[in-house]
Parts: C-alpha cells; structure tokens; sequence
C-alpha cells in the first residue's frame, strides 16, 4: 500500500495510456508517481453471514447511533431501538433498520 506524499491518503493504481506507464495517483490532491513495479495485488475479503449478524448485534451498543422510543420490538417489547439506514441484499436504494435497545434481545427489523 502506498501513500501520498502530500495529503497522506492512499494512492491507487492508474494507467497512463498516452506514455504506457503505470501510476499510482491520489484521489484527493492529484499527487502522481510512476510505479516502481507492474504488479498489482488485490485483496477481497468475503465475510460470512455470522460476522454480518454480530455487527449488528453490536450496534445497540453504539452510542453514536440514533435512539427511537417511537417503535417496539416484537420479540420482547421493549421500547426502544437503535436505527440506521443501509443498503438491503439485492435491492436498490436504502432501507431503515432498526436493533432492539435491550441488550438481552438483539431482535433486529427493518422498514
């Protein structure tokens, strides 16, 4: 991983089709440097579906997350969750989702 000079971000790969080099360039500044390699790696991380469900187990806890006392949870009753908005599986656009407050519960919907 490289960084900028200037800002310190993160420098990405680019191409320069023109001079037929290889840069890495900022995205905040526009600083470029030509690359002292032509080998690029890239590393995908694939989570499983139980590391998605402790995340949102976890958000109740999260005290920079907005509170409602304005719905209640189906599971256990208690009135109040913890919401953010996120983008659903395979839909477009964003939905509402809510985690009970109670921290026995972690019941979690969305709307």
């Amino acid at each position: 991983m490289k960084f900028c000079r200037e800002c310190n971000n993160i420098l990405y790969p680019k191409e320069d089709r023109e001079q037929k080099i290889l840069l890495y360039a900022c995205r905040s500044c526009d600083h470029q440097e030509v690359a002292d390699s032509y080998c690029l790696y890239r590393n995908v991380v694939h989570h499983a579906a139980e590391e998605f469900t402790q995340v949102l187990e976890d958000v109740a806890s999260d005290p920079t997350l907005p509170r409602t006392n304005s719905v209640r949870c189906a599971a256990c009753g208690h009135g109040e969750a913890v919401f953010f908005q996120a983008a659903a599986r395979g839909e477009e656009g964003m939905s509402l989702f809510f985690v009970c407050g109670n921290p026995s519960c972690g019941h979690r919907w969305r709307e």
